[in-house]
């Protein structure tokens, strides 16, 4: 496997609105109207993955195998969230972030996130012998 174009230090910022499907209310994980720590998680994968993706060979993809977040401040519906995301460590095929998510105002959160670098059809056949 050759992953030599992910580099340590790479980073990515990107940026969501929290909209209804994203808030506490909505996703069960609460009941306001705020930025749902489920919704934040999902948008620290979704950045990760965006970052390494790009530079993997074709049949290879990364799927999450840890996260350790903390949300540290609400963001209320229709508001910005902005995220910034490292790369930290490479060992193996294992790919270490750290992020730190913002709102208009303040530091809202951060996290520490692991995606492992597999082959697609070896992966997508151990997910099918578990569905016979």
């Amino acid at each position: 496997m050759d992953i030599q174009e992910i580099t340590i230090g790479s980073r990515i910022e990107d940026n969501q609105q929290v909209t209804l499907e994203r808030v506490a209310s909505h996703l069960g994980s609460g009941s306001l109207q705020v930025y749902a720590t489920p919704a934040m998680v999902a948008f620290v994968e979704q950045t990760c993955r965006k970052l390494v993706e790009p530079h993997l060979p074709e049949g290879m993809t990364t799927v999450g195998i840890a996260i350790t977040a903390r949300h540290i401040a609400p963001t209320p519906l229709g508001r910005k969230v902005s995220i910034q995301a490292e790369i930290v460590l490479i060992e193996n095929n294992v790919i270490s972030f750290q992020t730190e998510l913002w709102d208009e105002m303040e530091k809202i959160g951060e996290a520490e996130h692991e995606r492992a670098v597999v082959e697609i059809d070896r992966f997508t056949e151990r997910v099918q012998k578990k569905s016979l």
